[in-house]
């Protein structure tokens, strides 16, 4: 189960992620905003984040007009790996090395297309489990 939540900046290219995952029959949780009337996107990173922490969904996809200020809120909240990726080998990375849990996207900056394949390698690319980087993500999660 994926949550996805964006603010007014990401709102379409939210509308093409659902369609992707509708196409591809991976079930998600749509968590706003519902136009692209001006809204605050912590609102909308929280209630995605709460999700996952939760255990009501494996992972998310954050959406604003430039995909930092909702990475932000989102890497505010215990428990989240939120990474900001505009292209397929970051997404790849950060699932590989960080076991990122959140993606995030900027409406405004990367296009439809590529947004999608974006979403598609985040969604497909396992932790790679080695040491070196199950021990950095022990020392990142550190109190």
């Amino acid at each position: 189960m994926i949550a996805i939540g964006c603010d007014h900046g990401g709102f379409e290219l939210k509308q093409e992620i659902l369609a992707y995952l509708r196409e591809k029959g991976i079930e998600y949780k749509d968590f706003g905003c519902d136009s692209t009337a001006s809204v605050d996107y912590p609102v909308y990173a929280k209630k995605v984040c709460k999700a996952i922490t939760d255990g009501e969904c494996e992972k998310g996809i954050l959406i604003c007009g430039t995909g930092i200020g909702i990475s932000i809120t989102a890497n505010k909240q215990k428990g989240i790996r939120a990474a900001l990726c505009t292209d397929c080998f970051c997404a790849e990375a950060t699932r590989l090395h960080n076991n990122a849990n959140v993606l995030a996207l900027g409406g405004r900056v990367v296009g439809p297309g590529l947004a999608v394949k974006i979403v598609d390698t985040f969604l497909h690319t396992p932790f790679s489990g080695e040491e070196r980087h199950a021990r950095r993500i022990r020392m990142m999660e550190e109190d």
